[in-house]
């Protein structure tokens, strides 16, 4: 064999290991899954693991680098190849989130939040690496809300609009699963679909001249005078 092939092999070796690694943390969490499980369904030996990942956090590392390389190509791009509006972009990846709820019966929620939740406190370079996916996911929302351009009001924080679109994606999946239904993403969702209407009103009320931009509350979409003033 030649070395072409050789590193080749140790390719595709190291790749099934990872992705068996993913798909077992994802189905019974980082702690449940013992190295034996991830050998058996990789089909590999125990010297070919230990080859490549010193430990099960090493391992642990190498499953979320492959989620932040898998996150435009698996999550962000199809949703950006089905929907052209880039706000409707915002509740086609929900929806995303909201089909594989159900595709799995409530088992699996998002991978990378699953993971936070269980060890997020105890692996510094997991964390970090956590942190880098979330940034990414929150990132590529807050890219579609500047696409919307003139649809927002300009005084929103795209970046903290961002953030709060992945708090509603997170703690809707949470209480799905705890509760074996749809019913608390769904009233997440419809809540963050009331506010961003509310925003574009307030944005097309302002851009016409009827109201003072700064004088309509978001939430409650009707004219408060002072209200920031709290």
């Amino acid at each position: 064999m030649n070395d072409q092939s050789s590193g080749k092999l140790e390719a595709d070796t190291r790749d099934r290991i990872v992705r068996s690694a993913a798909d077992l943390f994802h189905e019974h969490g980082f702690t449940a899954t013992g190295i034996a499980t991830v050998l058996k369904k990789a089909r590999v030996k125990s010297g070919s693991l230990y080859h490549f990942f010193s430990s099960k956090e090493a391992l642990l590392e190498a499953v979320l680098e492959r989620h932040l390389e898998q996150l435009g190509p698996t999550v962000l791009s199809p949703v950006e190849a089905a929907v052209d509006d880039p706000i409707q972009r915002v509740f086609g990846l929900l929806d995303l989130y909201r089909r594989n709820l159900t595709m799995t019966g409530y088992r699996r929620g998002c991978p990378v939040g699953n993971l936070a939740l269980e060890v997020g406190d105890q692996f510094g370079n997991a964390r970090r690496l956590m942190d880098r996916y979330f940034g990414q996911w929150a990132g590529a929302v807050r890219g579609w809300l500047e696409a919307a351009g003139e649809r927002l009001p300009h005084d929103v924080d795209r970046t903290a609009l961002s953030l709060h679109v992945l708090g509603v994606m997170e703690g809707g999946v949470l209480q799905a699963r705890v509760q074996g239904g749809l019913a608390p993403f769904d009233a997440s969702v419809a809540q963050l679909r009331s506010y961003v209407e509310l925003l574009e009103q307030r944005a097309r009320q302002s851009a016409s001249g009827e109201i003072p931009s700064r004088d309509l509350d978001p939430e409650r979409g009707f004219d408060t005078p002072g209200w920031r003033t709290w």
